[in-house]
């Protein structure tokens, strides 16, 4: 099936298409209308945008996917609630529901996909027992990223957490014992490379560390693969159970999917 990519200035026009898509009847000739639906799925770099790019290839007939490539998790969010897209491939589980305390929504995760190693990087270190005092260890200023960066971290011995706080919801106020009076700088996940210019130690996802030419396995000095953030595709609450949903949940765990996923050395099947 087609798959297109188009710019977020596009997406008020897209609502409306999608729309129309969805709707059945007679067509010009009075037969019935055999206009495949057209479901509209965000996502933000790759390989997230190549899952998206292999579903639409593997989605069954009367359905056909536009990938809408955006910049940063937040938009990915902000426009699958405001109902201008239909699903996201961009997140994982506590990312989402994170996102659904602060803003009121209800988006709904309905398949994991593929899971990922995340790791912390250095540009000076080569080990991090090397971590010298005072360091600044650049994290994600997002709930859900912070409190994976410190329990990786605390893991490791370069903090210790309060032990009566879930690590998955651990913020830097938690920290109770820092023996190296490591220095926190919290940005944006879409910041964070830039911050491995400057940083000592910086966290990053595999798909943007990518960008600098990195991979976990073979430069991450910390390394973590933990089921709990599998990446899902999400949909509004309201389309959690609809058939299209079914087709795209079809495709996002096809074979097509998967090979994509075997591809890349830095991601595994979820499904």
């Amino acid at each position: 099936m087609r798959v297109s990519r188009f710019s977020i200035v596009g997406l008020a026009v897209g609502a409306v298409a999608l729309l129309a898509g969805c709707a059945t009847g007679a067509g010009a000739d009075g037969g019935e209308d055999t206009t495949p639906v057209t479901l509209q799925v965000a996502a933000v770099t790759s390989p997230m945008t190549d899952v998206v790019e292999a579903a639409a290839d593997a989605i069954e007939d009367g359905y056909e996917i536009e990938l809408v490539e955006v910049a940063d998790y937040v938009t990915a969010n902000t426009i699958l609630d405001d109902g201008d897209v239909y699903a996201n491939f961009s997140q994982h589980v506590p990312y989402m529901e994170s996102f659904n305390e602060g803003n009121d929504a209800s988006l709904v995760a309905v398949q994991p996909v593929y899971n990922f190693v995340i790791a912390f990087y250095s540009k000076s270190l080569a080990d991090i027992a090397d971590l010298p005092a005072g360091a600044t260890v650049a994290i994600p200023d997002d709930p859900s990223n912070t409190g994976r960066a410190l329990k990786l971290l605390a893991a490791e011995g370069v903090v210790t957490l309060d032990p009566a706080v879930d690590p998955y919801d651990a913020t830097v106020d938690d920290v109770i014992e820092n023996p190296r009076g490591v220095e926190f700088l919290q940005v944006p996940i879409s910041s964070l490379n830039a911050a491995y210019e400057e940083a000592d130690l910086v966290f990053q996802w595999p798909s943007h560390i990518a960008a600098l030419g990195l991979n976990p396995q073979d430069d991450g000095l910390l390394t973590e693969l933990d089921d709990n953030f599998a990446l899902h595709l999400v949909v509004g609450g309201d389309d959690a159970e609809s058939e299209a949903t079914a087709a795209l949940v079809r495709a996002f765990t096809s074979d097509a999917v998967r090979e994509v996923i075997e591809s890349n050395g830095t991601i595994e099947v979820a499904f």
